[in-house]
C-alpha cells in the first residue's frame, strides 16, 4: 500500500479511476466532517484535533479555513463540544449527534430484504398552515422512517413501524397525530400502494445509476493511501441518500427487475474492500490506529488457576 500522503487532485484522480465516477467531490463540508466521524472518528473516542481535521479535509480540496468556519456553525448546533490541549482545539461529537450516527448506520447498513407480516404502518396528521415548519420537520422524520405520502397528511409504510411513527410524531400534539396499523384487501392493492406512496421508477434509475458507477469496481484493487479514504467517502456520500428515499419494501412488492438489493450488496462490498486502505491513511493522519467497527476484538479465556 501507497504508505505517503496523495496530493488532493490526484487522489480524486485514482478515486474517479477506481469507482467509474466523475472526478469530483460530492459533498458539503459539514457533510463530510459527519462522514469522517461516522467511519472514522468516532472509533477513536469521537475526538479529533484540528490540525488533523483539517489534514483530512484537504484531501478533498477543502481549505482550513472552510472547516474552521463550519466547525463553528456545527459547534453552534449541538454537534460538537470542544476544549483546549495547549495550544491546539480538540473537537468531541455531541451525544446527540452520537445517536445520530448511531441511527444513520443502523438505516445505511440495514437488510434490503426485510421480513414482512402483509401490515401497514399508518400516520395521519392535521397541522395548520401556521405550523409549517412543525410539518415540514415530520415530513422528513417519516420519510427518513420509510413513510411515503398515499395523501399530503396520510403516510404509510410497510410492516410494524409504530415506534418509528412514535418518534417522528413526538413532537406533535396528540389530537392533531392519529397512527394505525392496518391491513389492504390483498397483495394487488399492497403493489398498488407502493406505487401510489413511493416513485419506485424514479428511485430504480438513481438504483441504476450508481450501480453503473460502482459495481464493475467490484473485486478489484481497490486505491490507496489518501485516495482510498476519498473513494470510500465519496461511495458513502453516493449512497447515504438512499434510505430518505427507499422505504425498504419487502420482496413482495418489489416492481419487477428491481435494483435496490443489488446496489445495496454493491455499496457495502466496496465499503468493506476499500476499508482497511482508508483506516490506515486516516490513522497515519491521526497518528493512532482507527478500529474497524464490523471486526469485535478476541476475548481472552482467564488463565487457570492450578
Amino acid at each position: 500500500m501507497d504508505g505517503g500522503r496523495t496530493p488532493p487532485g490526484a487522489a480524486v484522480a485514482v478515486t474517479a479511476a477506481a469507482a467509474g465516477q466523475n472526478p469530483r467531490v460530492l459533498a458539503a463540508p459539514r457533510s463530510l466532517i459527519l462522514d469522517l466521524f461516522g467511519d472514522y472518528l468516532r472509533y477513536v473516542g469521537g475526538e479529533v484535533r484540528l490540525a488533523h481535521l483539517t489534514a483530512l479535509m484537504e484531501e478533498f480540496g477543502v481549505a482550513p479555513a472552510t472547516v474552521r468556519m463550519t466547525l463553528t456553525r456545527l459547534k453552534r448546533e449541538d454537534w460538537f463540544l470542544t476544549e483546549r490541549d495547549g495550544r491546539e482545539t480538540v473537537y468531541r461529537l455531541s451525544d446527540r449527534m452520537l445517536g445520530v450516527l448511531d441511527q444513520g448506520r443502523q438505516r445505511i447498513f440495514a437488510s434490503p430484504r426485510p421480513s414482512w407480516d402483509h401490515r401497514w404502518t399508518m400516520v395521519i396528521y392535521q397541522l395548520a398552515e401556521t405550523q409549517r415548519q412543525e410539518r415540514d420537520q415530520l415530513r422528513k422524520g417519516l420519510a427518513w422512517a420509510g413513510f411515503g405520502p398515499m395523501t399530503t397528511s396520510t403516510w404509510l409504510a410497510p410492516g410494524d413501524r409504530t415506534g418509528s411513527a412514535d418518534a417522528a410524531t413526538a413532537l406533535i400534539p396528540g389530537d392533531q397525530v392519529d397512527v394505525f396499523t392496518c391491513l389492504s384487501r390483498g397483495l394487488e392493492q399492497d403493489r398498488a400502494l407502493a406505487q401510489r406512496c413511493w416513485d419506485l421508477a424514479g428511485l430504480a434509475r438513481d438504483y441504476d445509476a450508481f450501480l453503473a458507477s460502482y459495481q464493475d469496481a467490484v473485486g478489484r484493487p481497490g486505491p490507496t493511501g489518501s485516495a482510498a479514504l476519498v473513494a470510500r467517502t465519496q461511495l458513502v456520500s453516493t449512497f447515504r441518500h438512499f434510505p430518505f428515499k427507499d422505504p425498504r419494501l419487502p420482496e413482495e412488492l418489489w416492481p419487477a427487475q428491481w435494483p435496490g438489493a443489488r446496489a445495496h450488496d454493491v455499496f457495502v462490498a466496496l465499503h468493506r474492500d476499500w476499508g482497511w486502505a482508508a483506516r490506515e491513511h486516516v490513522s497515519r493522519v491521526l497518528g493512532q490506529q482507527v478500529p474497524d467497527p464490523d471486526v469485535q476484538p478476541r476475548s481472552v479465556d482467564p488463565v487457570p488457576v492450578l
